[in-house]
């Protein structure tokens, strides 16, 4: 499998600060960010892998209509609780409903990576399991006074205050985080410093 090309700008198509911050801390650098705004939710009886793979793919089709000499990097966690897909909590009910699930049980984060180049795509799915300690509704009222939660899938920032929930983690915790590296420099190697 080819790999985009050394000299063409690389474009970060989100908005989130952890994933440039996770980015930068490998040495790459977006030339620009375009993050893509496109409808989230997932179809009916979609499954939380498919959302990743079709919401990151998504993303940077997106990105690249408007980028076409560009490489765009994409990316769509999300997390799930058997075949359940957690939202991302936009107010405290529905991150109190994701912590109460997510106590004393083993989940999935699930992210899916795209990179667009011209002429080609990319995409892979990288999955992590992490397990919560019981959680008390002390340990909720505390994380959610944070407000950390707080557009955040699954209700939680695993490298913010929720690292004390976390017993037990498989896989890449960047990509719990929300960009899995190791995955993503693999696919972006002209662009690692």
């Amino acid at each position: 499998m080819s790999r985009p090309a050394a000299g063409l700008p690389l474009v970060l198509a989100s908005a989130s600060p952890r994933r440039l911050d996770l980015l930068r801390q490998i040495g790459i650098v977006p030339d620009r960010i375009d993050p893509a705004d496109i409808d989230e939710r997932p179809r009916p009886r979609e499954l939380p892998a498919a959302v990743a793979r079709r919401l990151a793919a998504a993303k940077a089709d997106l990105v690249a209509e408007r980028h076409p000499e560009a490489t765009v990097l994409a990316a769509d966690t999300v997390v799930a609780c058997g075949r359940r897909l957690l939202p991302k909590a936009e107010d405290e009910t529905t991150a109190r409903r994701c912590l109460e699930l997510l106590s004393g049980r083993r989940h999935r984060v699930l992210t899916g990576v795209a990179v667009r180049a011209p002429g080609e795509t990319h995409l892979k799915l990288v999955s992590s399991v992490v397990a919560f300690r019981r959680l008390t509704q002390s340990d909720i009222g505390w994380y959610l006074e944070s407000g950390e939660w707080r557009g955040k899938a699954g209700g939680y920032a695993a490298q913010g205050r929720a690292a004390v929930f976390i017993r037990f983690l498989s896989g890449s915790y960047s990509n719990v985080v929300g960009l899995p590296l190791c995955e993503t420099a693999g696919m972006l190697p002209a662009y690692r410093a």
